[in-house]
């Protein structure tokens, strides 16, 4: 599994941890994201990810930013990305089992370092269901 991870100035610190985690599990990392807690432009470090997780068959993406907004509509700007705003375990569960989510965006001024940490192995672990969901998720790349 390949990981790829961006984030803006407010997602640092959260980033950094995360980071830990991967390595500790053996996760090969890709950061794109910033170093700095100096104002940055989240757009410049987000579509990178979505590159990265559209180019690598079983990869993932974690994105994080103030809100967890402009980083998700961002990601999903890119055809087969399915980036999920997710603030709580629940919802980084249905994200996959659901959704089959392939990027996870956490909003670093919203949720704790603990509940992001949580939601990134839960996001990482859990499998999309299919069934019902596939054709749901077939629908969202349709061009009306």
């Amino acid at each position: 599994m390949k990981i790829a991870i961006g984030n803006d100035h407010a997602g640092v610190e959260y980033k950094k941890e995360i980071i830990k985690y991967l390595k500790l599990e053996n996760i090969e990392v890709k950061n794109f994201g910033t170093n700095s807690e100096e104002s940055v432009d989240y757009p410049d470090h987000i579509h990178p990810v979505s590159n990265f997780v559209k180019k690598n068959k079983n990869s993932f993406g974690i994105i994080i930013c103030g809100s967890g907004n402009g980083a998700a509509m961002t990601a999903n700007k890119r055809s087969k990305i399915r980036a999920a705003l997710c603030w709580n375990e629940e919802l980084s569960i249905l994200a996959r089992r659901h959704n089959d989510a392939n990027i996870i965006s956490i909003p670093a001024r919203f949720v704790t370092l603990d509940s992001a940490l949580k939601m990134v192995k839960l996001f990482l672990k859990t499998k999309f269901d299919g069934g019902r969901h596939q054709k749901r998720v077939d629908k969202i790349s349709s061009s009306l």
